[in-house]
């Protein structure tokens, strides 16, 4: 994650660059770094192309759209049926946000069940 954080910041670098970029606590060889990249790439979660001897790299999806990716797949693995239990779930967690964010929810909330009203 702190690969794909610091690619969302700046994108276009290399793994010494990135390498370089991680805090102090999370900093590790350039060949875990490396490495690591590579596994993202198999994953399709950043592309790269080579610059010189070295790879650039960039992410190939925004923050939003790989939250949604791993969401998904949390409640993919998780879901049993019913979704009674992810809603309480989601609510419980929703209880300790503040209000503003209550509100885009319901907004979006709104939104959804328009479209889908409009679908139909």
């Amino acid at each position: 994650m702190a690969l794909l954080k610091a690619l969302w910041a700046n994108p276009e670098q290399s793994a010494l660059r990135l390498q370089q970029k991680l805090p102090r606590p999370q900093q590790c060889s350039l060949s875990t770094v490396q490495s690591t990249l590579e596994r993202l790439h198999r994953k399709l979660l950043v592309q790269r192309r080579k610059q010189g001897h070295a790879y650039v790299y960039c992410a190939r999806l925004g923050r939003a759209e790989l939250l949604g990716k791993l969401l998904g797949g949390v409640i993919r693995q998780l879901h049993t049926g019913s979704l009674d239990p992810i809603l309480s779930s989601f609510v419980d967690f929703a209880d300790k946000i503040d209000e503003h964010t209550l509100d885009r929810l319901d907004e979006l909330l709104q939104k959804r069940k328009l479209a889908r009203f409009e679908d139909d």
